[in-house]
């Protein structure tokens, strides 16, 4: 039975996440789904790319989080349209979520939407909300050995941002292992070593997002 009910669940949410994925196809909205646990740096991250592509891009963003809004307040000071989602204690967001947020968005004229989802690397894996791409972030505090423990998330992102490089001298996190094991589950996977918070390495990031967004027009 609770087999069943779950798979009901994700076959209504993956309807939805359809018609979420149409809408936005429709107004040639370009949709990043970001995926990270908490404290890996995401926030800055988005921020960081705000502020590079705001003269090419007409761009905004969904938060999620379970509670609070201080996230959205810090993206919100970038110029950009920016919903609160608040979960009140699910682990991710769902496509009837994002379907909300959606209908708070200018999505007209719109060319990129990112979506933080709650910080986690097991839940949001499982659910489709309508994005064309899901991108994994670990910071390099986190440990070399994420993609191994939670191998979903690394299959199934279109690129993997190591993010906290500037943190190397002072952690224990070997390089190698994380971007090997990342690549065991996805050989192809894109990974690209910056720090959100000087802006080392960040232009590799960047031409991915640029590329990415033209493609898909």
């Amino acid at each position: 039975m609770e087999i069943k009910v779950l798979r009901n669940v994700l076959e209504a949410n993956d309807a939805i996440a359809a018609e979420n994925r149409r809408v936005l196809k429709d107004r040639g909205v370009y949709t990043l789904n970001l995926i990270a646990s908490p404290g890996s740096g995401k926030t800055t991250l988005l921020e960081r790319t705000l502020d590079a592509l705001k003269g090419e891009f007409r761009m905004a963003v969904v938060e999620g989080d379970i509670a609070g809004s201080a996230d959205a307040e810090r993206i919100g000071r970038h110029g950009v349209p920016v919903v609160q989602i608040n979960t009140g204690g699910d682990c991710h967001l769902n496509a009837n979520m994002v379907r909300s947020a959606l209908q708070n968005l200018p999505l007209e004229g719109l060319q990129l939407l990112f979506v933080e989802n709650v910080g986690n690397l097991v839940c949001p894996a499982g659910f489709d909300i309508g994005e064309d791409a899901k991108v994994v972030i670990l910071s390099v505090a986190e440990g070399d050995d994420k993609p191994e423990k939670y191998p979903l998330i690394f299959q199934q992102a279109s690129a993997m941002v190591l993010n906290k490089i500037d943190l190397m001298p002072m952690v224990d996190f070997d390089i190698e292992k994380a971007r090997r094991s990342a690549r065991t589950t996805h050989p192809d996977l894109p990974i690209f070593e910056l720090s959100a918070r000087t802006g080392e390495g960040l232009e590799g990031w960047l031409d991915w997002v640029r590329e990415s967004q033209r493609r898909y027009c």
